[in-house]
């Protein structure tokens, strides 16, 4: 049995309820997510559920839901039994990547989550741009970011390492900790509000897993070590999963990511704000910072106030999401196009079957 303000139902929620799902609608949370199966919370307990036939084909293209979504189930949640998931409510937040590959479509990683941690072990898994990608898409989402420094107990450079990311997330709160040692988890443990859900994300290696054990008080995750010659670490996590926290608040751990490849461009201003406050100054309000004449981004540069690299990484992703955003939509207009040849066709087979007649 689950208090639903305690599983994050809230007004938002609520006033999508709507006359179709009758007096007694039963909303619930889907906890994890099991290759298209689900596990959903709910006031009346906890059971496996799947997409009902209706569902799939609503949702046949924006996608299945995920962990986090509230849905509207059939009947009450039982362990001996699936229930059937009617529909699923709007998005408060998400949090997505484009798919791994060379697909174009957008993966759900996080719904409705109020807060993203990006996790990154101080060992050889620390990479502050790949931190600049994470903080770009977690803005994106509607959520607030927050950055994690785990395994503090390997570096000798500590303050230095803390300034460089201060410096590449300016404005995105910085934890330091050690999840091994339960170092600073007290820290992060009181940052999770009662009714409030964060998620983890960051690299396979970056001890997602060991975080949440800590800040849960059991463990509750396998957790794994990282190969000695990269530093990399294994899929200890396979699937997405909510936990919640003793004190109040959830938690949703994910699977490592070995690439985040940007959706969009939504999120990028946020994380290069200092470009942003430059670009107001160009002779032209278009400016790309390239050959244009009058480029206050460029004179930066060249004065040594702005980071060379920086304006490289930001145009690097800038472009990413770009290019993304016009496959996307030449995929969308391909299968549009598609539909339409159907219908014009079928019309036409119509016709011919009424002339025959």
């Amino acid at each position: 049995m689950y208090e639903l303000s305690a599983l994050g139902f809230g007004p938002f929620f609520e006033q999508q309820l709507s006359a179709r799902d009758g007096r007694e609608a039963i909303p619930a949370r889907i906890a994890a997510e099991h290759r298209g199966a689900y596990e959903v919370w709910a006031r009346h307990g906890e059971g496996p559920a799947q997409l009902s036939g209706r569902g799939r084909r609503e949702l046949a293209a924006a996608g299945p839901p995920g962990v986090g979504d509230w849905v509207v189930l059939r009947e009450a949640p039982d362990p001996a039994r699936t229930t059937v998931i009617d529909r699923v409510l709007g998005r408060r937040t998400v949090f997505a990547r484009a798919a791994a590959g060379r697909e174009t479509r957008r993966q759900v990683v996080a719904a409705n989550v109020d807060r993203v941690f990006a996790v990154v072990g101080l060992d050889a898994d620390y990479n502050p741009r790949r931190l600049a990608r994470y903080v770009a898409r977690i803005w994106a989402s509607g959520a607030e970011p927050a950055v994690v420094l785990n395994k503090a107990d390997l570096r000798a450079d500590l303050a230095a390492r803390v300034a460089e990311v201060e410096g590449a997330c300016a404005g995105v709160h910085l934890y330091v900790a050690s999840a091994l040692h339960l170092e600073g988890i007290a820290e992060l443990r009181a940052s999770i509000a009662y009714g409030q859900t964060a998620a983890l994300v960051g690299s396979s290696g970056a001890g997602k897993s060991t975080l949440v054990n800590a800040l849960v008080g059991d463990e509750r995750m396998p957790t794994g070590g990282v190969r000695a010659r990269d530093g990399r670490g294994c899929h200890t996590t396979t699937h997405r999963q909510l936990v919640a926290l003793p004190d109040g608040g959830l938690l949703l751990d994910t699977p490592g990511m070995r690439e985040l490849a940007l959706v969009d461009e939504d999120g990028l201003d946020a994380v290069f704000d200092d470009l942003g406050a430059l670009t107001q100054r160009c002779r032209y309000r278009d400016c790309r910072h390239d050959t244009e004449p009058g480029c206050a981004v460029k004179a930066a540069v060249a004065s040594g106030d702005l980071s060379a690299d920086r304006l490289e990484q930001y145009r690097k992703l800038r472009k990413e999401a770009v290019a993304f955003e016009r496959r996307h939509d030449e995929k969308q207009r391909r299968a549009a196009e598609r539909v339409f040849g159907q219908l014009v066709e079928e019309a036409a087979r119509l016709r011919r079957w009424k002339g025959g007649k």
